[in-house]
């Protein structure tokens, strides 16, 4: 193992072209929940139709991220970023194009292709640049890119959506990305487990991996309250700019601007405020990651359930950032448990397992299923599982900081 105390060499290019990357990957994301009630009336889509986009993105990217777990033992894993940053770059300007429902469907599972290489395995990849000790703080910036990026996303797309159409909005959002493809080839790969004791350098098959996960706690625990919290976060995120329009009367660039500044806001806040406060828990009580998260987020579902109840006017925008703000703790702390709690021959395996999982069972449905209930009752009653959802998660955390013994 390295003896170095600070990082591989390389490390700072790395982590400035990796969480940029992550910042596009969520702009690219998150533009056609901006303009969806704009796409909804030009292809002639019910609002079921809306989400199915997403959802069919969501599904493309968690089934192929663990061929890219995979792919990561037999290819250099800065190539398979590159390559997938690339797809997702061209899918999502490539939507400007669409002429119905299903065109629009296959530009937006394309888009699911490229992320997936990217999702599993930068964080493994920047992971191998530094220490145990510094994977909180390193992971913790990396994360705040996605709700800068998720604003921007809402913001930038329904500014562009108003003044241009929501054509335009995918094919200015989308292109940038091909620069940061060809950044990534740059990176310089310190190799797997640098920082590791002892690592084995044998890689596990899929069904090796999966057994050694399923008997890993401290995995499972992460990654269950995660998958909640994520059904949570995609349903907000899909929805909420869509319930400010017709509850709240707001325009859309009104509802994308306040769901846009709340999240760059709270997010940042949030995100930067539990990667630190992980770090000063960190022996004053046990599972310290796993605590912080379960309950930051008990916060997170009361002012999510009053933003929807509270009237028109300044009270939404408190309770949107409070709800955002501490929803985005556990996004360093939790990331973190899943980098640290597997060997780092398992580590991209280990991504590419939590992303299925967060995504089948969390925001590969929530939108759909919200949509869904819109259309046969009302959109308030889809919504008000957001809060929910959100209190599921902080008790599976709660229970695995109260089961699990403290991380060797």
């Amino acid at each position: 193992m390295s003896q170095s105390p600070r990082a591989a060499q390389g490390a700072t290019f790395a982590v400035v072209v990796l969480t940029s990357m992550n910042l596009l990957n969520y702009l690219d994301r998150f533009v056609p929940s901006a303009v969806k009630e704009l796409f909804k009336e030009d292809l002639g889509l019910t609002d079921a139709q809306t989400s199915w986009p997403l959802t069919a993105f969501i599904v493309v990217y968690m089934i192929t991220s663990p061929m890219f777990g995979a792919l990561a033992d037999r290819w250099p894993r800065k190539v398979l970023i590159a390559g997938g940053v690339a797809l997702w770059s061209v899918a999502t300007a490539g939507a400007a194009l669409a002429t119905g429902f299903w065109s629009f469907l296959f530009a937006r599972s394309l888009v699911g292709v490229g992320e997936a290489a990217y999702a599993t395995l930068a964080p493994p990849l920047l992971s191998d640049f530094f220490p145990p000790e510094r994977r909180n703080r390193v992971l913790t910036f990396f994360y705040v890119a996605i709700p800068v990026g998720a604003a921007l996303g809402f913001g930038l797309g329904g500014f562009i959506g108003k003044e241009l159409g929501w054509r335009a909005a995918f094919l200015i959002c989308g292109l940038p990305g091909l620069l940061a493809a060809g950044l990534a080839l740059r990176i310089q790969d310190p190799g797997r487990g640098a920082w590791d004791a002892a690592p084995t350098g044998k890689t596990a098959n899929w069904a090796e991996a999966l057994r050694l996960l399923a008997a890993n706690p401290r995995f499972v625990y992460a990654v269950a309250g995660y998958t909640a919290v994520t059904w949570a976060a995609g349903g907000m995120a899909d929805w909420f700019p869509t319930y400010l329009v017709r509850n709240r009367g707001m325009s859309l660039a009104e509802a994308g601007t306040l769901i846009g500044a709340v999240t760059v806001a709270g997010g940042l806040g949030g995100t930067a405020m539990g990667g630190w406060l992980a770090d000063r828990l960190a022996g004053r009580t046990r599972n310290a990651y796993l605590a912080l998260s379960a309950v930051s987020m008990v916060p997170a579902a009361v002012f999510a359930g009053l933003a929807l109840a509270v009237p028109a006017g300044p009270g939404v925008a408190v309770c949107m950032f409070l709800s955002q703000f501490f929803l985005w703790f556990y996004n360093g702390p939790i990331n973190t448990i899943i980098a640290n709690a597997v060997a780092p021959e398992l580590r991209a395996r280990a991504f590419a397992v939590s992303i299925f999982a967060i995504h089948i069972l969390g925001d590969a449905v929530s939108p759909t299923i919200i949509g869904a209930i819109s259309d046969s009752s009302e959109l308030l009653y889809g919504v008000a599982l957001v809060p929910v959802f959100m209190a599921i998660g902080a008790v599976i955390w709660a229970i695995g900081w109260r089961r699990l013994p403290e991380p060797a």
